[in-house]
């Protein structure tokens, strides 16, 4: 058995927002960890809770959202949650990079992307810029930009969406971080290269050894890359376990839903996809019970009556439902 301390615990990680209307929690007691060297893939549609759990890592949402007492997140035994502003600066960057959803957004349009790739590893290295330009190159042609010299004095609006999302990943990498949080990486990418920058970060990953936090809701992603998997649903964890005894063993009805919502890569295509009735209901509107009760068609009067609990079941994953599949 593994007894190494994971790089990454989240622990009961509650977040909430006060509004007129009373509390909003986005997460709801959430658990997880990431190992040294690991891919762990949080899954679910949109409202589900995953980039609130994932920028509470670094500490990027705390002027909205407060956390319950309860909550911590260890990082190499530090409980981020505690840091100061001043203490998260220093970590994020050089020990937690972040690749964000959108490049177009997160890059600054009036710099160059030299200049934004070197801007951590002159503030975490206290060296110039001018220093600091030969990493940039190495980064640029790491991340498989060719003509790095010319490239570097290049405004985000002159690169390609693929250019982009490779100049993301050289800045989040640029200090050789030990986590790397990867929100929705090839969302706004057309296939190809979708599958070149999946590539790019196994790549990555290999050579560095990088432990790589994923957020997606393409499980086609999830099965190339990942080595365990997080199912999220409504701010909960409804499953969560091996990749391979997720996709082959579902367990949630949830999840379940997602696999069947994929078209088939062999085999004939049937008539219509299927998909998941209705929508992930309103936080401050919740359903009584399971929280996907009003949406599965597996439901019973039990379901509607309480919320069950994340257990172990008997084929490995961990389940949050009162009648899992098998």
């Amino acid at each position: 058995m593994n007894t190494e301390m994971p790089l990454l615990e989240v622990k009961h990680l509650t977040a909430y927002i006060s509004t007129p209307k009373g509390e909003m929690r986005p997460v709801q007691d959430v658990s997880f960890s990431v190992g040294k060297g690991e891919i762990v893939a949080l899954v679910g549609e949109s409202g589900s809770g995953k980039t609130v759990t994932c920028l509470s890592i670094v500490g990027l949402n705390a002027r909205v959202i407060k956390y319950r007492p309860e909550s911590s997140i260890l990082f190499e035994g530090r409980d981020l949650l505690k840091l100061s502003e001043k203490a998260l600066r220093r970590i994020r960057g050089k020990e937690i990079g972040m690749i964000f959803q959108d490049p177009m957004s997160s890059l600054n349009p009036v710099r160059p992307i030299g200049q934004q790739i070197a801007e951590s590893i002159v503030i975490h290295q206290g060296i110039s810029y001018s220093k600091a330009k030969r990493q940039v190159l190495e980064m640029l042609h790491r991340v498989g930009i060719s003509d790095a010299e010319r490239r570097i004095n290049d405004f985000p609006h002159q690169l390609s969406g693929g250019m982009r999302q490779r100049v993301m990943i050289a800045a989040a990498l640029a200090c050789n971080p030990k986590l790397l949080i990867a929100d929705e990486p090839t969302t706004a990418l057309d296939v190809t290269i979708q599958a070149q920058i999946l590539d790019l970060l196994r790549e990555l990953q290999r050579e560095t050894k990088i432990s790589i936090l994923l957020i997606t809701h393409d499980l086609g992603v999830v099965a190339e890359v990942a080595d365990r998997v997080i199912v999220m649903y409504c701010g909960k964890i409804v499953e969560k376990g091996d990749v391979k005894q997720i996709f082959e063993n579902p367990l949630h009805p949830y999840t379940r839903g997602l696999m069947d919502s994929v078209p088939p890569l062999y085999g004939p295509l049937q008539e219509r996809l299927k998909t998941i009735p209705g929508v992930v209901p309103n936080l401050q509107e919740l359903p009584q019970g399971c929280r996907f009760s009003n949406r599965c068609s597996f439901a019973a009067q039990q379901c509607f009556a309480k919320e069950p609990e994340l257990k172990k079941h008997p084929l490995g994953n961990l389940v949050s439902c009162w009648y899992p599949l098998g």
